[in-house]
């Protein structure tokens, strides 16, 4: 009998491993039709027959019976009688419901409307060592990462802010208070903000002016277009004449070509006792292999997005660009900070097995 550490049986290990990751990507790709023909959102008002589901989602009866089918082999949907499958409730708040703390349909678009489509342009940029530009991953790329946050904004930022940050949550409950949201997409975080804060102004800055617009048109239906301001800048070559309670960067710094000088810019930014607020990865405190799988995921990311996207432009003083990546290390955090003029970081209190949240404090 062969060792467990032989040649023949760590490639046996390898090809169970590769064959279950091509079922997972090729799942991943069934539950991505499911979300672009709309037939996650028929089975959540009622089981259905593959030939029903044809005719509500407007798709051939022949494919919806065996789309059907595999997703009850994959345990998605279940049987339920009479020829009709039924989405689990579960399942139908992670699937249909964008507003769920449970919702999970990003997940699916990330990697196949997301980054799959962009193998070729980072072949390109790993060829020649060079960036790609966030703009490059398209409209889905956004809108699946915004899903994918859109949960932890809207159920987690306030009670985390009123929990671990007591003198912020005091502070942005008074008249006139002002939070500035820095790198802010199409607005969840912002949003999430105004709704927490009735008597704050919200300031959203963004490079990218498709998210803008997005964040206009959704501040706009939730009545909240004259308290929340969004406007396409990038912060660190105009921090603007606004001053904040609160600075926030939301799961963006590591993205970023030039960190300290974002920071630097938040810095400025802020009132007389104000801080900031980072929302990071949740990675290891040092490199370790084989790692974890939210290590892993955090990894594959950043090959994949992050870290080409913080090769593009300038860099920090005008040299080369951070190229940080996701897997971004407290210690890495605490660096940055103190180049940008921060007195202290401190890693607050709050378990999220994806994000880690800093407060950087300056000189008194």
């Amino acid at each position: 009998m062969e060792p467990s550490s032989s040649p023949a049986r760590q490639a046996q290990a390898l090809s169970m491993r590769l064959f279950l990751h091509s079922l997972g990507a090729a799942e991943l790709m069934t539950m991505y039709l499911g979300h672009r023909l709309g037939l996650y959102r028929v089975l959540g008002e009622g089981p259905v027959t593959g030939a029903e589901l044809a005719a509500r989602a407007g798709i051939g009866a022949r494919h919806a019976t065996e789309w059907l089918e595999q997703q009850a082999a994959a345990g998605v949907v279940e049987p339920a009688g009479d020829g009709r499958f039924r989405l689990p409730e579960g399942h139908r708040q992670a699937l249909t419901d964008a507003t769920s703390p449970f919702a999970v349909l990003s997940l699916a678009v990330l990697p196949v409307a997301g980054l799959a489509p962009m193998l070729d342009r980072l072949v390109e940029a790993y060829a020649k060592g060079e960036g790609v530009g966030y703009d490059e991953y398209g409209e889905e790329f956004r809108a699946a990462q915004a899903g994918m946050n859109r949960p932890v904004f809207t159920h987690e930022l306030p009670r985390w802010i009123r929990t671990a940050l007591p003198d912020v949550h005091a502070r942005l409950s008074r008249p006139g208070a002002v939070a500035i949201d820095v790198g802010c997409g199409t607005g969840d975080s912002s949003l999430a903000l105004a709704l927490a804060y009735p008597f704050a102004t919200v300031h959203g800055v963004d490079l990218g002016a498709a998210a803008i617009d997005v964040a206009r048109d959704r501040a706009a239906s939730a009545g909240l277009a004259e308290r929340v301001v969004f406007t396409v800048a990038d912060v660190a070559e105009r921090p603007g004449a606004e001053r904040g309670d609160l600075v926030c960067v939301f799961d963006a710094l590591h993205d970023m070509s030039r960190p300290v000088r974002v920071l630097t810019a938040a810095r400025d930014l802020l009132r007389p006792g104000g801080c900031v607020l980072l929302m990071e990865p949740r990675v290891g405190e040092r490199f370790t292999a084989p790692a974890g799988e939210v290590e892993r995921f955090m990894y594959a990311v950043s090959v994949l997005h992050c870290l080409p996207v913080g090769l593009t432009g300038d860099g920090d003083d005008g040299g080369a660009p951070a190229g940080t990546g996701t897997v971004m290390r407290p210690d890495t955090v605490r660096r940055y900070a103190e180049r940008a003029g921060f007195a202290a970081t401190t890693v607050l209190p709050v378990e999220h097995r994806f994000h880690r949240l800093y407060r950087l404090d300056p000189p008194a």
